[in-house]
Formats: C-alpha cells, sequence, structure tokens
C-alpha cells in the first residue's frame, strides 16, 4: 500500500510541477531575476505550496500518528548552520540560477527530451556519486551526535 501513495504522491508532484510552469528552466530564470525580465508567476506555485503544507501538517498533527506508519518519526534535534550546509546551499543556488533546473522539475522534465535536462541530469547524478563516494572515502560524515 505504501508503494502506491508514493507513487501517485509522486505522479501527483510531477503534474503539480507541469502546472505550475517550474519545468520551463526560461520561466525560474526569469523568476529569479528580480531586476531584469521578473515573472512573478512562480510566486504563485510557492504560496500554494506553502498553504497546502501549512494545512496538511495541522492535518497530520491532530492525529496519533500517521496512515502508513505506527508512529510519527521526528527528528531528534536541529541542525547546526554549518559550512557543509551553507556551501551546498550556495551551490545549489547558483546551479538553480545558472540552469533554471532543480532535481524535481529535471526529472519530471526527462521525457521531454529538452538538450539542457539531457545535460543536467547526467551531471546532476555523477555530482550526487562524486559527493557520496568523497563523503565516505575520503571525509568521514560528521554526525554531530
Amino acid at each position: 500500500m505504501g508503494v502506491i501513495v508514493n507513487v501517485v504522491a509522486g505522479l501527483l508532484f510531477g503534474l503539480g510541477l507541469l502546472i505550475s510552469g517550474l519545468v520551463d528552466p526560461a520561466k525560474v530564470q526569469n523568476f529569479l531575476d528580480l531586476f531584469g525580465s521578473w515573472d512573478p508567476s512562480l510566486a504563485f506555485a510557492m504560496a500554494g505550496a506553502v498553504a497546502t503544507t501549512f494545512l496538511g501538517y495541522r492535518i497530520a498533527w491532530r492525529r496519533p500518528a500517521p496512515l502508513l506508519a505506527p508512529q510519527f518519526r521526528l527528528p531528534a534535534g536541529t541542525s547546526a548552520i554549518d559550512r557543509p550546509l551553507v556551501l551546498g546551499a550556495a551551490i545549489f543556488g547558483v546551479g538553480w540560477g545558472l540552469t533554471g533546473f532543480c532535481p524535481g522539475p529535471a526529472l519530471v522534465s526527462i521525457p521531454l527530451l529538452a538538450p539542457g535536462t539531457l545535460v543536467f541530469v547526467p551531471a546532476m547524478l555523477a555530482g550526487i556519486i562524486m559527493v557520496r563516494l568523497l563523503r565516505t572515502r575520503i571525509v568521514p560524515v560528521q554526525d554531530g551526535s
């Protein structure tokens, strides 16, 4: 049952990305270009996502447990704002601004066979693999706990 729910949620998320225009790199870049050809339309998609998340959490927290799990699993503490977090966020932001893609919309865009997508997704996967190799073999992950 959990797999079916995950597939339906993924399809719904992908459909939302398509309808909102987040799979169009030019639209994303125009949204990020505050002092140029700014396109505020993605702000409505963001507002809808925030409102949906807010309402979803309000409903979920009223339940004793999630629908498909015996209990809620929450992080034990707060994460520190450290150098890897800031560096990763900066790299993500620069990449998003330059390409107009972030991972979710890029994966949804694969069937469109746009040349930018066909370059971005393999590069993204190579980056993920490289970071995992570096973190496990060269620099062990520091848990902080």
